[in-house]
């Protein structure tokens, strides 16, 4: 496999990561730095064994990272520049649905 190859298949897997409405979630909760999973759990309004589900997934595409600290585990985005991928991806969404005459002025607010 090339390097262009290897690209896209790494690109695929960050999407597919990327794919679920819970783990934008969590990424956005992380915007505003590191917490801890009961944090997000909380946040989340999901059972802690879903939400390490989730988790999992994202710290294997490596878009998270975790720090223990005694029995707590904290996530923390891998890249902040994630979140500029899933800003233009929300604006790109918002500009469509305006286009069509849909209620994204009420979601933008």
């Amino acid at each position: 496999m090339d390097t262009k190859e290897r690209l896209y298949e790494a690109h695929a897997e960050i999407c597919k990561a990327l794919s679920h409405p819970k783990r934008l979630e969590i990424l956005d909760l992380l915007r505003n730095g590191e917490s801890a999973v009961e944090e997000i759990a909380h946040k989340t309004g999901m059972q802690k064994s879903n939400l390490s589900q989730h988790l999992s997934v994202l710290r294997k595409a490596h878009l998270v990272t975790t720090r223990r600290q005694g029995l707590n585990i904290f996530y923390e985005l891998a890249n902040p520049a994630i979140l500029d991928a899933c800003d233009i991806l929300k604006k790109v969404l918002l500009d469509s649905w305006a286009e069509s005459g849909s209620l994204a002025s009420a979601i933008r607010k």
